[in-house]
């Protein structure tokens, strides 16, 4: 998960998760991990950027549409994780999705 991904030219659509993490990894790091690579599966993922300090954390995936967006928000294991996400392994987090022109 690192590196500059590699986007087509535009339009596509960028999703950007800020977050700040709570104490502890909690199986944070194993998951994160495995949603990158579920997400790499999903079709219409084009690429992924994440980093990471002691306080703000933040992932740019990039996708080719809306509904390919739609369907990983859905995906059955991603939700799983979103859950954890909101219970264990964030104190605060923001989802933007945007428009690349």
């Amino acid at each position: 998960m690192c590196g500059i991904a590699r986007t087509p030219e535009p339009p596509y659509y960028a999703v950007i998760f800020a977050s700040q993490r709570t104490e502890g990894d909690n199986g944070y790091g194993k998951m994160a991990d495995k949603m990158v690579e579920l997400a790499s599966q999903q079709k219409g993922f084009l690429g992924v950027e994440s980093a990471r300090d002691e306080g703000l954390g933040i992932t740019v995936s990039y996708w080719d549409s809306l509904e390919a967006i739609r369907d990983w928000k859905e995906h059955a294991i991603h939700k799983i994780a979103q859950e954890k996400g909101k219970t264990e392994w964030y104190q605060n987090f923001s989802l933007r999705v945007c428009k690349v022109e």
